[in-house]
């Protein structure tokens, strides 16, 4: 279900809270409607150095997003909230981060990569689950599965701590 919340930078917000809030709001969107459901909400905000990175939305801004990629490292802040449940209320929320070094790219690598894989919906501009993966040099991170959107192996835990039986 996609929330009607603004995914607009607030002042002064880091990309960890960014994407922390944003999962939280959009899990408090969703339960407003289904009272006593466990919900799961999740957004992930990449930065690399002080520049948060955008869905680029188009092939122009991809390319020039991968560019400034090139040879440098970014981060991606995956966040997840679980709320709900009935009585006695769950909510729990994490934070994931992730580092990915991009390898030094040429523009027709670039060029090649976004008319395979258009990625315009994924902050920086690629998807390592994908050919994206042939973009970088090196991924750090405790659960893989958050660089692709939700941190499934915390998300599995929450669950498990909340009572739910998993497998």
């Amino acid at each position: 279900m996609a929330p009607k919340v603004s995914e607009a930078q607030r002042e002064g917000e880091s990309p960890a809270d960014r994407a922390l809030r944003l999962a939280l709001e959009k899990a408090q969107a969703v339960a407003r409607g289904y009272p006593g459901a466990i919900v799961i909400g999740s957004d992930q905000v990449a930065a690399a150095g002080d520049e948060v990175l955008p869905k680029p939305g188009d092939a122009a801004c991809a390319r020039a997003q991968l560019a400034a990629l090139s040879g440098r490292t970014a981060r991606f802040y995956t966040a997840c909230a679980v709320l709900g449940g009935g009585a006695g209320g769950l909510h729990r929320a994490h934070v994931d981060t992730t580092t990915v070094v991009f390898r030094s790219l040429t523009a027709d690598e670039i060029e090649r990569y976004i008319t395979r894989e258009p990625s315009y919906d994924c902050a920086g501009s690629f998807k390592a689950e994908a050919l994206g993966i042939s973009l970088c040099e090196c991924i750090e991170s405790q659960d893989p599965s958050a660089l692709i959107g939700l941190p499934l192996i915390w998300l599995a835990g929450a669950l498990r701590g909340a009572g739910l039986q998993l497998p």
